[in-house]
């Protein structure tokens, strides 16, 4: 990150009028929407467990799969979301056991979900005022098509940084 900010501060060192450019770049970035963002990604399955499993079994899959989430499905209707941060805030702590636990006990049940439309800018703001790390992708049926992480976001945000950066730079030395 501090290349790209290193970056940008050399190029509008020697050419001030490029400062237009990045403000439109910083719109441009905000408005990545969460089909392309999900499309971007590498296909996969999203993850998850039924109401009726027991905290191990989650918390094995999501050790399998090397994930800290997995949501709670009953069918293909979204029931809550379960994270290594539920287990050890609702669980270890107040002493539950993972073989004996049903994952519905220690589960986000009242989930944030955006939907194909949305943009970035969307998913950040929920991130931020509902300190959450992980949003599911719900299609105009409410059908869960994907996850997104924090970490998705600021990694496209990155990319499209870089990219850009990579543009101005050329098109400024004309190479």
């Amino acid at each position: 990150m501090r290349h790209i900010l290193a970056s940008i501060d050399t190029v509008l060192a020697e050419y001030p009028m490029a400062s237009w450019i990045f403000s439109l770049k910083a719109t441009y970035f905000l408005m990545i929407s969460v089909e392309k963002l999900l499309a971007s990604k590498p296909k996969g399955d999203v993850w998850n467990v039924t109401p009726e499993n027991m905290v191990i079994d989650a918390l094995q899959l999501m050790a399998e799969k090397n994930i800290g989430t997995v949501l709670v499905m009953d069918g293909e209707r979204l029931e809550g979301i379960f994270s290594e941060r539920d287990y050890a805030r609702k669980g270890i702590i107040m002493g539950r056991k993972a073989k004996s636990t049903p994952v519905t006990e220690v589960m986000t049940a009242n989930v944030f979900t955006v939907s194909t439309d949305m943009d970035i800018e969307d998913c950040m703001q929920l991130f931020s005022s509902k300190r959450i790390r992980h949003l599911p992708v719900v299609d105009a049926n409410g059908k869960v098509v994907g996850l997104l992480s924090i970490g998705d976001i600021v990694n496209a945000i990155i990319q499209e940084q870089t990219t850009h950066i990579q543009f101005l730079e050329q098109y400024i030395t004309g190479r």
